[in-house]
């Protein structure tokens, strides 16, 4: 399934190829997120021509609505939502977590009400990937249970027994042909629950490993010490994934500890404020009266459709009146940054360019 081909002689950053039966993604490789089955305000069109390999679904979501029934009378996700590519689900076990007060953690999963319209609903380990199995994705993610931050050790030991107990039953549960399940490792920011997390999983021989519970309000260098705890500990041969990060340097950190795959709702939520990524992974709000007779593009260094063929100046127009346009045009300029970073991540470390140098252009200092 996944085939690495070169490897940083400077740090654990690795790039490889990682196959499914909707095509190969390249790695290291950044995931859009397509919450209720598409990325907000971008066509499947559009994000085949930006370079987008795979995108992530939610469970939790699509569980709601529309459903798995018309799902998968469709034919399942990729022909209900006409994306022939690599698709990835989450479990829902983070959404649930968000729902802390509409939900009820039992030992076989959690009862919760609906955020839409107070229904009650259950789901544990045999529902979440019974309903990713009936949605077809490429790569299903197992139950879990996201830690809250801050936390006790106790709380987080306590959460994260829920957690393996819910995975160990997870991986028991059939797939379809192709799919495969990653599993979550847990235990807040505590080193040795991490690697007994890590550990425990590895008996289970799941296809890949992501790493959960983190960019819920711990600092960065705690983020990324976890990170650094829990790689070592995961299958050289396996891909890994973090959860919900990030901002793009923190991207090239996490690559440099040993991190394959990314998702981050960043590049289209600022889109939607206004806000554009430059050079160095800065950020610029078009609202911002500067920019009022500016001609030229977001980014004189970027090959994008906005970049290529609009100014600052008519964007923050377009936002000014409320046109749809705007924010679109900085949906497909942020993901292309994200995405171009992605490609030139890889060049490096196949070129064993990946090194301090390359880290300080691209907005950070550690290797």
């Amino acid at each position: 399934m996944f085939e690495i081909k070169a490897k940083s002689s400077r740090c654990r950053a690795r790039t490889g190829i990682l196959r499914t039966p909707h095509g190969g993604i390249q790695t290291p490789v950044f995931m859009p997120v397509g919450t209720r089955g598409t990325v907000k305000a971008m066509t499947p069109l559009e994000l085949e021509q930006l370079g987008t390999q795979i995108i992530l679904g939610n469970t939790y979501h699509l569980f709601l609505k529309p459903g798995t029934k018309i799902i998968r009378q469709a034919g399942g996700l990729h022909k209900f939502t006409a994306w022939k590519h690599p698709m990835l689900t989450d479990s829902g076990g983070y959404q649930i977590f968000s729902l802390s007060k509409l939900r009820k953690i039992r030992d076989d999963g959690v009862e919760f009400m609906s955020h839409i319209d107070g229904s009650k609903f259950f789901m544990g380990p045999k529902e979440s990937i019974a309903v990713q199995r009936e949605i077809g994705s490429d790569i299903v993610m197992a139950f879990d249970e996201c830690t809250p931050y801050p936390c006790s050790r106790e709380t987080a030991e306590k959460s994260l027994g829920i957690t393996t107990q819910w995975e160990t039953v997870c991986r028991e549960q059939p797939l379809d042909d192709g799919q495969k399940m990653f599993g979550i490792v847990q235990g807040s920011i505590y080193r040795d629950l991490r690697e007994k997390s890590a550990k425990d999983l590895m008996t289970l021989d799941f296809d890949g490993y992501a790493i959960g519970g983190l960019s819920v309000g711990e600092t960065e260098n705690e983020m990324m010490h976890c990170l650094g705890w829990v790689c070592p500990n995961l299958p050289e041969s396996k891909p890994r994934y973090l959860m919900g990060v990030g901002l793009p340097a923190q991207i090239v950190k996490a690559v440099a500890l040993g991190a394959d795959m990314f998702d981050c709702v960043l590049p289209t939520r600022l889109a939607r404020h206004a806000s554009a990524f430059i050079q160095n992974g800065k950020t610029i709000s078009l609202k911002s009266a500067e920019f009022s007779d500016d001609i030229s593009p977001i980014d004189p260094e970027c090959s994008c459709y906005c970049c290529s063929n609009f100014s600052r100046a008519y964007i923050r127009h377009l936002f000014n009146v409320g046109e749809i346009l705007g924010l679109r045009l900085l949906s497909i300029h942020n993901l292309h940054f994200y995405l171009k970073l992605m490609r030139e991540i890889r060049k490096a470390i196949l070129n064993n360019s990946f090194d301090q140098d390359f880290l300080a252009n691209h907005g950070t200092n550690q290797l």
